[in-house]
């Protein structure tokens, strides 16, 4: 099931959205520590993160989301960085993207070979590449009340194999989210004391996958694939396609 703008955005609206916002934002941040003077994109769902990579002064942060998913304006007291687009067809321009944050995307998309391809496209040669997904063994993937309970999840063997298909080179992994998907958020209060717990005592339950991964440059192409693309385009002008409604 494809999630759409609206529950997402109601998603992370809540209290208990914003709990889990911040908790995934401390593992980005912690892993791109070096943000500064970066192109960085966001493809899928990713504006909950995305402010905050501005805030660490990325040279420009735009957010691509899926077509069929929809989308919304943001940042809401500035112009325009959201455009909408075909998840295998990126509106950028090759080699032009320091890092790509991949959130709510690999799991829904229907053609994910795909779709990698084309993030390789855009990344530079020493580009970076972090991936937000469900862990196939853990209690979120079954919470069909989060976004995290929709889509395909994978297991850590699968994203690595993934990756290696896909011309990327796994760089480190980190693991998130070991409360218990509670709709209280009274419950999930006490997720920062889980969150320390479970890394050490059942790390294999983690409600997600954080996993970074750099562009492979020098290598074959992978059976199966298409070619890279070549073709013109802009990083993303200040004031993207996607216009402002009320």
């Amino acid at each position: 099931m494809q999630h759409t703008v609206y529950t997402l955005r109601n998603f992370y609206s809540s209290r208990s959205g914003r709990l889990i916002r911040r908790l995934l934002l401390s593992h980005i941040m912690g892993l791109w520590t070096d943000a500064k003077d970066m192109r960085i994109v966001g493809c899928g769902y990713a504006v909950p993160y995305m402010k905050a990579l501005r805030a660490a002064g990325a040279e420009r942060v735009v957010a691509m989301m899926p077509a069929v998913q929809g989308g919304h304006a943001w940042p809401e007291d500035a112009p325009n960085l959201v455009a909408l687009a075909d998840d295998t067809e990126l509106p950028l321009e090759t080699e032009s993207v320091d890092r790509v944050l991949l959130v709510h995307a690999l799991e829904h998309t229907e053609f994910p070979e795909d779709q990698m391809r084309e993030i390789w496209r855009v990344l530079k040669s020493n580009g970076r590449l972090l991936i937000i997904v469900p862990n196939r063994l853990g209690l979120w993937a079954r919470a069909d009340w989060t976004p995290f309970g929709h889509g395909r999840p994978w297991s850590m063997g699968q994203i690595h194999h993934f990756l290696e298909e896909s011309m990327f080179i796994h760089e480190r992994t980190e693991r998130a989210l070991f409360m218990p998907p509670f709709r209280s958020f009274l419950m999930l209060r006490s997720a920062y004391m889980l969150e320390s717990i479970g890394r050490t005592v059942f790390p294999g339950l983690a409600g997600v996958y954080i996993v970074e991964a750099s562009k492979q440059v020098y290598a074959a192409r992978p059976k199966g694939t298409r070619a890279v693309r070549k073709r013109p385009g802009l990083l993303v002008p200040e004031t993207a396609a996607l216009g402002r409604g009320k």
